[in-house]
């Protein structure tokens, strides 16, 4: 059984899901991916960890870095969940490029080797949308490349934190 929960926010209607003990996913909605890690078996139901979410969101959206994570759980491969760990290492305010996250998984992975391609498409997938910060990555030279919730929500929530990329 999974839950899911609607919750307001400044870029929208922001759709959380949990195993009833750790958030799963955070999905903008009409983003891409929507919800794909989602099973069949779901209940739209507000529970405890979805109050966490949203105390983590009131606070990122008041423009200040939460000071607490609450317990995830996103789906997807090893080298996805590995991707995602580096992105909340980002710190808030800051962005890093894709070719810096391939080259930290690199270092972390003694003998095994990514491209930046590869990292991509694994942040893409994040199932945890701004608690994990892939609104932090940029391509090369800074450019604001690629963000399932859209380019005008990545700049919002880069320009939220005031980060210098934007």
């Amino acid at each position: 059984m999974e839950y899911i929960y609607k919750i307001k926010s400044p870029v929208g209607i922001l759709t959380a899901s949990s195993d009833g003990q750790n958030v799963c996913g955070l999905w903008m909605e009409g983003q891409k991916y929507f919800a794909r890690t989602l099973g069949n078996d779901v209940l739209e139901q507000n529970l405890p960890i979805f109050e966490d979410v949203q105390r983590w969101l009131d606070v990122y959206f008041s423009g200040r870095e939460p000071d607490f994570m609450p317990p995830l759980m996103p789906k997807g491969s090893p080298f996805q969940k590995s991707i995602w760990d580096n992105l909340c290492k980002i710190p808030y305010g800051q962005t890093t490029t894709y070719g810096e996250l391939a080259k930290q998984f690199d270092l972390e992975n003694k003998g095994k080797h990514t491209s930046p391609r590869a990292v991509g498409s694994a942040v893409g997938r994040n199932p945890v949308s701004i608690i994990i910060p892939c609104h932090r990555v940029v391509g090369k030279n800074g450019s604001l490349t690629g963000y399932a919730g859209g380019i005008d929500t990545k700049i919002k929530l880069l320009r939220l934190e005031r980060s210098d990329s934007v």
